[in-house]
């Protein structure tokens, strides 16, 4: 269903411009350089990181097979961010002017994959309910590594008590702002109106991986679930 025309800037597509145009001006050849390290690291995440693995894995069993030629892109984006999912053609954007060290792609993969997880089984109303926006953005932070203590570290951020909650909660806010016209306060309402029932939705992980143990005891999990019922 074709979705209602609205200003680009409502929906964020005016932070990634790459998806109206391929512009081939003087920086032409400092973007190729971007982009075939993009397609390097987006490589090496896809078949490296437990993360992706898992959710590739997911999605292909969900029938949402995903093929890297088709369903991610590395472009020129807004200094501001570094990936995003596009519900109207089903596809990752990766920003390969921002995205300059491998641990930082296989976070953006993995959380623009739950994103695409999402869309798969849920059937997101991206455009029209801040509900559903607002439940992906927490579980993508929430199981991405996002807010991993070591990610929350680099980012000089400290704390102990619902360290975890605090950091999902506002970075889906912030994500939020960054692609719909929204107030702050109605960001963080929205937020806090689903917060619990998405922040403890860890599908497909089981859990929420804090680490890449924890994501590669998840991946071995989900790829041996039916060895039980298959040898009975």
């Amino acid at each position: 269903m074709e979705q209602p025309k609205q200003e680009e800037g409502e929906y964020g597509y005016d932070l990634f411009p790459g998806r109206k145009t391929n512009n081939k001006g003087w920086l032409t050849q400092s973007l190729l350089t971007f982009n075939h390290k993009c397609q390097v690291m987006l490589h090496l995440a896809t078949e490296t990181s437990p993360y992706a693995k898992l959710l590739l894995s997911a999605m292909s069993s969900s029938g949402c097979k995903v093929l890297k030629d088709r369903h991610f892109s590395c472009e020129d984006c807004d200094g501001t961010v570094s990936g995003g999912f596009d519900a109207n053609s089903s596809q990752i954007v990766l920003c390969q002017n921002n995205i300059h060290q491998q641990s930082h792609m296989n976070r953006v993969v993995t959380h623009e994959l739950i994103h695409a997880f999402d869309h798969c089984r849920a059937h997101v109303d991206w455009f029209n309910n801040l509900k559903h926006l607002a439940c992906s953005e927490i579980r993508a932070a929430n199981l991405s590594g996002d807010c991993t203590f070591h990610a929350e570290v680099s980012r000089l951020n400290f704390g102990l008590k619902e360290h975890q909650q605090a950091c999902v909660r506002g970075r889906a806010v912030r994500s939020i702002l960054a692609v719909r016209k929204s107030s702050p306060e109605e960001a963080e309402r929205i937020v806090d109106e689903v917060f619990d029932t998405c922040f403890n939705d860890h599908a497909p992980f089981g859990r929420i991986p804090h680490d890449k143990r924890d994501a590669r005891f998840a991946n071995r999990a989900y790829e041996n679930r039916d060895r039980y019922h298959a040898n009975l």
